[in-house]
């Protein structure tokens, strides 16, 4: 075994040195990604968070050259998932798609993972929720609903749109508090997602639902619902005729479910980087757009600071209107 002495020691430096001064990067940053990538989704395959997932992925392999190679895995709420992402080795060789459940998650006691248990990488898309009613309801707008809302007595109105504690759920108990009206003002029945809560909507077990409009899309075309707000900052341009609530009656409340591109925590800055640029031409590709817009996804775009910024805003806004609902971990 050779013997590194002080002189050796030295010209290794001095060429290290040299290197550096001729704009020479080192081996990690040149060949990155040097073999296939795993991106993991919290979710099960066939849903919304895979497909948009398995898009990205797509388009980050024929621009980077590797394989992106979709891997689910699911359980736990999203615990499962997110904690895979979140404990992977921060080499950029495992990175994966982050959902709003990882603002919701440690409030509920399921795991101690938040968001700030990664580096964010890329905010790719937003769905804000709508607020539906039947399209034989009397209430024409928002303004008339939450009116009629507040001079019921709790719980003479029932929405759903997902499980109790789920992100419609939190969306419902947001938009109460915002009017100054108790968490549990309207009754929430719990449903196994969207599509059934929509299809209760239609027969006339509920009065309203606060699932996003794409989820409520085929409903509302069949004409057997209508939306008649969003709970966003402007309006879905896929759906332009939806008015936002601060529109519709002075109510500045937005919130949404979410979908980005997250790594373990203390990824190296210039491998962050170049995830970050690749993501960005990825969202900016008529390939990705005509991807959501077809599926009626709304897409909104943040860098890794901008998204970590949203998540921190999204967590706190979560465990407020948690704590309201009696849903947080005593």
């Amino acid at each position: 075994m050779s013997k590194i002495t002080r002189r050796s020691f030295a010209a290794s430096s001095a060429a290290v040195a040299a290197s550096a001064a001729f704009g020479f990067k080192p081996a990690i940053a040149q060949a990155y990604p040097a073999r296939p990538v795993t991106v993991i989704v919290p979710w099960g395959a066939g849903g919304g968070t895979d497909a948009t997932a398995r898009i990205v992925a797509a388009l980050l392999e024929k621009d980077l050259g590797q394989p992106f190679n979709v891997v689910n895995r699911t359980g736990g709420s999203g615990v499962v998932g997110h904690t895979a992402i979140a404990t992977a080795q921060p080499d950029g060789y495992t990175i994966g798609m982050l959902t709003v459940e990882i603002s919701m998650m440690h409030w509920q006691g399921l795991t101690d993972l938040t968001p700030k248990s990664y580096t964010p990488l890329a905010l790719m898309n937003e769905d804000p929720p709508g607020i539906q009613v039947s399209s034989s309801s009397s209430y024409k707008t928002v303004k008339d609903l939450a009116e009629a809302i507040k001079a019921a007595p709790p719980g003479k109105f029932k929405a759903s749109g997902t499980g109790q504690g789920g992100i419609w759920h939190l969306a419902l108990v947001g938009w109460m508090q915002a009017m100054g009206l108790p968490a549990n003002q309207v009754a929430w029945v719990p449903s196994n997602g969207a599509a059934p809560a929509m299809q209760d909507l239609a027969a006339g077990g509920l009065d309203l639902t606060t699932c996003s409009v794409p989820e409520a899309r085929a409903i509302i075309e069949a004409g057997k619902a209508k939306s008649l707000a969003i709970m966003a900052p402007a309006r879905n341009p896929i759906f332009p005729d939806v008015p936002t609530l601060k529109e519709s009656m002075g109510v500045d409340y937005a919130t949404g479910a979410w979908r980005g591109i997250g790594a373990p925590k203390n990824l190296p800055p210039e491998i962050a980087a170049k995830l970050t640029a690749a993501l960005k031409k990825a969202y900016d590709s008529a390939e990705f757009k005509d991807f959501m817009a077809n599926r009626g996804f709304g897409t909104v775009w943040g860098d890794g600071g901008q998204f970590g910024s949203f998540m921190d805003k999204g967590d706190a806004q979560m465990g407020t209107a948690m704590k309201a609902a009696g849903l947080t971990k005593t």
